[in-house]
């Protein structure tokens, strides 16, 4: 073959594949996602993809109030107890069946009795009580459960009626991830990427894309979701073209990005933060609430959000649950904040019994901010004579380990912006720590029994005060972190979302 020949066999390839990559994001995520059934499960990564082929009833416009999505609406009884539901016609799932009461049914008693955030919403019963209309019983009033209907980190996304009972509390597998989404589940290569391809049956809402509500649009052939642990190399193939789109990228970077032409830097809306989850099931501070005051003690957020983050633009030190602004702010507890006093640590560990015990920090490195932030308390804490070993693994293992109670006894993550308190991993019994006090229930049953804004309001703020009292988990601060998007990418909103959606997004 002469030269010429392979540049123009080159070229020709190239222009052939121009078109389809054209048709293709290139997501790079920090990590592989765990399973993808994310009523199960509260992993970003998870739900991120999830949400585009799984689908809640209700979804929040871009005010974040719940509207309609898969339902219609509602009618709710005096005693606010009994909820029917109405349900859109037309809807297909991606196997071809039309969705009807029983899926629905089906998935939400799944879900009430398995999934991560179900058990929050006290369903007693849900019945099919028309083809398009569904009831459900709760135990007692929930002025929240719009919002949980409306979420999909570990919310009630509708399957199959086959899949969701035939799964009960395992995960779904892979070749049953049939959901209504504008996408649907191509394949998994391990290393690679997950790759979802364009639904073209999908059943649009018949009103503008708003937030999350509306309607949805896959404008790309495919999503493919690419585990790039490195930040720096999910940095350089946005930069290089290689990828579309890459999440979490470390404040220590945003100087090297901010005025780049080769990307567009999108700071999310609303401020993620930080947590360390203490163990309340098993090991050294199960119960010890005065141990873990004294560890809370010890810790100075501000070095650590400086060490983690960097630019004082993308952090904030503040002990409060939600933002300045926010109908849910309050102070409660937050004088225990961020104290720095070894001291004073010191003295309460001592109080606590504390024996010099190693107390086991798991963290990972795929998440730079939380690694960093480990390195600085289990600095913070040697100074106040508590030993503390961290047990460093990758994002994927960490997911298994914290579900495992004598692994661990504390660990990092972090959250990401959410409308209601319910919706609080630390506020589910059965998110790993396991936080299960007689005062958290007390409270939880007087936040979540009534409608009335102003009780609402007052409830949260008395079990704010008491996660600073018996330490379920400590907030590091408000960060807002960015993620990068290559300059052709348009998406339908500025602010990176907590989970990204690419409907309505093209290049």
């Amino acid at each position: 073959m002469t030269f010429e020949r392979v540049i123009g066999s080159v070229a020709f390839a190239a222009l052939l594949a121009s078109p389809i990559s054209a048709q293709t994001l290139r997501y790079a995520t920090v990590s592989e996602p765990p399973s993808l059934d994310i009523q199960m499960g509260t992993a970003t990564l998870a739900s991120t993809i999830g949400q585009h082929m799984f689908e809640t009833l209700y979804a929040f416009d871009a005010s974040a109030k719940p509207q309609p999505f898969l339902a219609t609406g509602e009618t709710i009884s005096d005693d606010e107890k009994t909820i029917t539901i109405t349900l859109r016609d037309g809807v297909t799932f991606h196997d071809g069946s039309a969705m009807s009461a029983e899926d629905v049914v089906a998935s939400l008693e799944r879900w009430s009795e398995f999934g991560s955030r179900g058990k929050l919403l006290g369903l007693e019963s849900a019945e099919a009580t028309g083809p398009l209309e569904v009831t459900l019983t709760l135990s007692a009033p929930n002025g929240a459960w719009k919002s949980m209907m409306a979420y999909p980190n570990g919310g009630p996304v509708i399957y199959p009626a086959e899949v969701a009972s035939a799964a009960g509390g395992d995960a779904i597998s892979p070749e049953n991830y049939i959901g209504t989404g504008p996408y649907k589940f191509g394949e998994i290569r391990p290393n690679r990427y997950v790759e979802l391809v364009r639904f073209d049956d999908y059943a649009k809402v018949d009103a503008p894309l708003d937030g999350e509500s509306g309607g949805r649009e896959a404008l790309f052939e495919k999503l493919q979701f690419i585990p790039v642990p490195d930040v720096g190399t999910r940095m350089s193939g946005v930069q290089a073209g290689d990828y579309d789109y890459a999440e979490y990228i470390s404040g220590d970077l945003y100087g090297l990005v901010k005025d780049d032409p080769s990307v567009q830097v999108k700071i999310s809306a609303a401020p993620i933060f930080g947590l360390m989850f203490m163990n309340s099931e098993a090991g050294p501070l199960k119960d010890n609430y005065a141990l873990r005051r004294a560890i809370l003690a010890s810790l100075n957020m501000e070095q650590a959000l400086q060490v983690s983050v960097g630019e004082p633009e993308l952090f904030k030190a503040d002990g409060a649950f939600f933002p300045e602004g926010n109908v849910w702010y309050n102070e409660a507890g937050t004088d225990a904040y961020s104290e720095g006093d070894a001291d004073k640590a010191r003295a309460l560990a001592t109080e606590a019994g504390y024996d010099g015990t190693p107390i086991k920090l798991l963290v990972s490195t795929n998440y730079k901010e939380h690694f960093d932030q480990a390195t600085v308390f289990t600095r913070q804490l040697a100074d106040a004579g508590i030993n503390v070993q961290m047990v460093v693994v990758d994002w994927a293992t960490l997911l298994t380990l914290r579900g495992q109670p004598t692994e661990w006894d504390m660990f990092m993550t972090h959250h990401g912006a959410i409308p209601d308190p319910v919706l609080l991993t630390v506020m589910n019994d059965s998110y790993p720590g396991w936080w299960k006090s007689d005062e958290k229930h007390a409270l939880a049953e007087k936040f979540t029994g009534t409608s009335d804004l102003e009780t609402r309001e007052a409830a949260w703020a008395d079990i704010q005060s008491l996660i600073y009292e018996q330490v379920p988990v400590v907030k590091v601060g408000n960060v807002y972190s960015f993620d990068i998007a290559s300059p052709g990418l348009t998406t339908p909103w500025d602010g990176a979302p907590a989970f990204p959606h690419f409907w309505g997004a093209s290049k």
